[in-house]
């Protein structure tokens, strides 16, 4: 097995040549904190970019950076915090769950999963903040699309293809992001020990008010007590976070607190004890315990999501939390469960979602359908887009879907995103 550390995006270039014109399967790689989502791959050769790294343009009062691929995820947001700016769509660090470190997500992977985290209701996704990308196509061309600037929309379309391909479709050797400045005050306000049917009701009031909510979660008993080191407690606790300038965030706080009044006992925490909640709910903590239990990532109506997860409860022993009001649910099932056909057919008599194996030895990944199976149509699109970027099939093969020659539209974890 030969493993390419390129440096340059010469290099990059020079590599997918020879892989293309050898036809030859690559494994592409940054440093490796999502190996373990989809298929496993069965390639000679491992195309490494954790070499390709540096901030290669970075204008705060433009609200632009770009960094090579390879750049790691933490180098880049340090370098945000220092200038009060972020990330907006709060990317995930799979690295804790997956059974790795936390912090060597990079900038390339960021957009190839199309990460995101519980901002995801007011700010979107990578793919809704991606200004451009160079990269190398399976054919063994280079390309550019977008630009540097907010207002350069030239081949946006293109860039938002990347988000959520994960390396099947192209080599990205750089990546241009929107950045924003981040909130000068942060406080979450819990309601404790609310059933999840209540949750949902609750979180879908408050989403609904004036008061701009940003995040909105709900942790049931016990599960809440995995997160911040267990310094919520037991008790269940829905959760609803507030941002913006001091003044404001105390305002809007205070008029949740008359909204919900009623719920149940209310808590208010703020400062670091907030951010380390949303920390460990992005990051999916509760199920991060070292333990080989399969992990699926559910996205779906907020209305149906508990139904569902009620309905899955009377078939198999699973635990669950929710986040975005209840349309992204994490599942924590046993191996031994036929979970990928139960938990999708109870999700289709729900109105429907799309669910994605992101935790599971290599042999259950292997037997599963890891990604969110396609209908015919979107399947038959799916196979001219892989032929127009990838037609001998070099980059990931077989990661998104069965056989080497399978490539599905580019999705995010939790699901298609075009």
């Amino acid at each position: 097995m030969t493993t390419f550390t390129p440096s340059t995006s010469a290099e990059i270039l020079s590599t997918i040549q020879w892989a293309a014109a050898e036809e030859t399967p690559v494994e592409i790689l940054g440093h490796g904190s999502k190996r373990g989502i989809g298929r496993p791959l069965q390639t000679e050769h491992t195309l490494d970019l954790s070499k390709l790294t540096g901030v290669t343009l970075y204008e705060p009062a433009e609200l632009v950076l770009s960094a090579r691929a390879g750049t790691p995820l933490a180098e880049i947001e340090s370098l945000l915090a220092e200038n009060g700016q972020q990330f907006a769509f709060e990317p995930m660090d799979y690295g804790p769950l997956l059974g790795g470190e936390p912090g060597k997500g990079t900038n390339g992977g960021v957009l190839a999963s199309n990460l995101s985290g519980p901002r995801r209701l007011k700010a979107g996704a990578a793919r809704d903040h991606v200004l451009g990308i160079a990269a190398v196509s399976g054919r063994g061309e280079a390309f550019k699309s977008g630009g540097r600037v907010v207002k350069n929309v030239t081949g946006y379309d293109l860039s938002k293809l990347m988000a959520g391909s994960w390396g099947t479709l192209a080599v990205l050797t750089d990546v241009t992001f929107k950045v924003l400045p981040a909130a000068e005050t942060e406080v979450t306000l819990a309601i404790r020990g609310l059933l999840d049917d209540t949750a949902v009701a609750a979180m879908a009031l408050a989403l609904g008010s004036s008061a701009e909510v940003s995040s909105a979660a709900h942790l049931p008993e016990r599960i809440a007590a995995r997160v911040a080191a267990g310094h919520l407690g037991s008790d269940a606790a829905t959760l609803l976070r507030v941002e913006g300038f001091g003044p404001s965030v105390v305002y809007r706080t205070e008029a949740l607190k008359q909204l919900l009044g009623k719920a149940g006992p209310l808590q208010e925490i703020a400062g670091e004890a907030s951010k380390t909640i949303w920390r460990d709910i992005r990051d999916c903590a509760p199920f991060a315990d070292g333990g080989a239990r399969p992990v699926w990532r559910v996205s779906m109506a907020p209305s149906e999501a508990h139904h569902m997860v009620m309905a899955l409860r009377m078939q198999a022993a699973v635990d669950a939390f929710y986040d975005w009001q209840g349309g992204l649910v994490w599942l924590s099932m046993r191996e031994d469960d036929p979970e990928a056909r139960l938990l999708r057919g109870v999700i289709r008599k729900h109105g429907g979602g799309h669910a994605t194996l992101v935790r599971a030895s290599a042999p259950h990944r292997a037997a599963l359908p890891v990604f969110e199976p396609q209908p015919p149509h979107l399947a038959a699109l799916s196979a001219r887009l892989k032929a127009e970027f990838d037609p001998k099939h070099i980059l990931n093969p077989g990661r998104m879907a069965q056989g080497s020659g399978s490539a599905t539209l580019p999705q995010s974890t939790e699901g298609a995103d075009l």
